[in-house]
């Protein structure tokens, strides 16, 4: 029987679950990849550190990134360094001196993806990123390879674990954002600086990733119109409840009007959809293709054994391939369709809309606001407003039906120059239509 030679690049959380899951499901992983498979060699910056449920004293370890890069007898590289350098440079060295990658790294496929995938194809080797999107859900490979028949029509879903979390909190128990975000950094949910995940970056990442597969294009990453949870308050969650919404963090992909539009942003949801049920930590997606219809998928996002498990999905395919002589093709690899697909500009994407305007309780204010929305061809479809306390603003809390972005924008612009409004109104998406 072969044996196909691993070098592990990165012993933290997932690279410790890597080899956890050798060392435990050895037997089965063989069986299924129809040859041995030999953890040759383990670089990280730190080989003295214990890692949980791992013996590291029996583990190949060195410091030297190079020494796994450079010997020529390993034939899959596992990239679980994260960032965009050193990582960049490992994978591109790996790919150049003809080994196969695997790698978890989504903002580096992100920011670098192209030339990666063109380096691998030229070099005629395999790339695997299951792992880069939504943790222990295979969804790369359901996207590549089950919906090769179907034109993609539609991919949005909870791809953050830790602002599904927040937000979750947020509802369940009327906590504020700050006071969550501190809770998940206790419990491990967040990161000490939790940048990327609360400002909707790494939602951005993955769905650029997910675009390049779904829609067969390349978008760059500065385009995709990206917000975090940061505005979201305890407030405007109670009225999205009242209205029969919950809010969640969205990655949203459709393809329309001949374009795709892409972007990341808090978005109001109907309480009876699937993807208002995902909560916590764990991560929805729904995929819409012309032939095979809605699809969700759900499970969880991160975690170190969840994503581990996709990183040998890759493993164990690459070397099924190596053991059995079948060479890497370029069809395998992320690629634009003839013809370039247009990325269509944020203004004119067309939703529903949720405002809370903060007036003066005087007479004609909602009258006032009604007016410059029709001005701008937005149409109100419901309306709450409450009383006020005390001296205090009174929140007027509008849905409105389907508007053009620029439109909203405008109108916006224009209700918050009234004398009367006391703050910048605050704005949500909806998806799924006005209650």
């Amino acid at each position: 029987m072969k044996e196909v030679r691993i070098g592990l690049l990165g012993l933290g959380t997932v690279g410790a679950g890597v080899a956890k899951l050798l060392e435990s499901e050895r037997a089965m992983l063989e069986e299924r990849a129809g040859c041995r498979l030999r953890l040759a060699a383990v670089a990280d910056l730190d080989v003295t550190r214990p890692r949980e449920g791992l013996d590291i004293t029996r583990l190949p370890m060195t410091t030297d990134a190079n020494r796994v890069l450079g010997d020529g007898q390993v034939d899959i590289v596992v990239e679980l360094v994260g960032g965009l350098e050193p990582a960049r440079s490992f994978i591109l060295k790996a790919l150049g001196s003809g080994k196969h990658v695997v790698t978890a790294n989504k903002a580096l496929l992100a920011h670098h993806g192209a030339e990666i995938y063109d380096e691998a194809r030229r070099r005629g080797v395999m790339l695997g990123f299951e792992a880069s999107v939504a943790g222990g859900i295979p969804l790369i490979r359901a996207v590549k390879e089950g919906l090769v028949a179907n034109r993609v029509l539609s991919v949005f879903g909870i791809v953050n674990g830790t602002c599904n979390y927040i937000l979750s909190k947020m509802t369940g128990e009327g906590l504020d954002f700050g006071v969550v975000l501190k809770e998940a950094q206790a419990h491990g949910y967040a990161e000490a600086d939790p940048t990327l995940d609360i400002e909707g970056l790494d939602s951005a990442h993955k769905l650029q990733i997910l675009v390049t597969l779904a829609f067969r294009t390349f978008v760059d990453l500065k385009d995709i119109h990206t917000e975090g949870i940061t505005r979201v308050t305890p407030q405007d969650i109670a009225y999205a409840r009242e209205l029969g919404y919950r809010v969640k963090l969205l990655a949203i992909a459709k393809a329309n009007d001949g374009g795709v539009e892409v972007r990341v942003h808090p978005t109001m949801i109907p309480a009876d959809s699937p993807l208002a049920a995902v909560s916590g930590v764990f991560n929805g997606v729904f995929i819409t293709g012309h032939a095979v219809g809605d699809l969700m998928f759900y499970g969880r996002g991160a975690g170190q054994l969840p994503t581990a498990s996709a990183v040998w999905s890759d493993i164990v395919e690459i070397a099924r391939r190596i053991a059995h002589g079948v060479p890497a093709l370029a069809l395998d690899l992320p690629a634009t369709a003839p013809g370039v697909v247009p990325l269509r500009p944020m203004d004119s994407i067309r939703s529903c809309y949720y405002l809370r305007v903060m007036a003066q309780d005087r007479p004609g204010v909602l009258s006032r606001v009604a007016g410059i929305l029709g001005e701008n061809n937005i149409s109100i479809a419901s309306v709450l407003q409450k009383e006020r306390a005390a001296k205090e603003a009174v929140p007027v809390v509008m849905m409105s039906h389907e508007a053009q972005e620029k439109d909203m924008r405008a109108a916006l612009a224009a209700i918050d120059r009234l004398r009367v409004v006391a703050m910048p109104t605050t704005m949500i998406r909806v998806e799924g239509g006005s209650a």
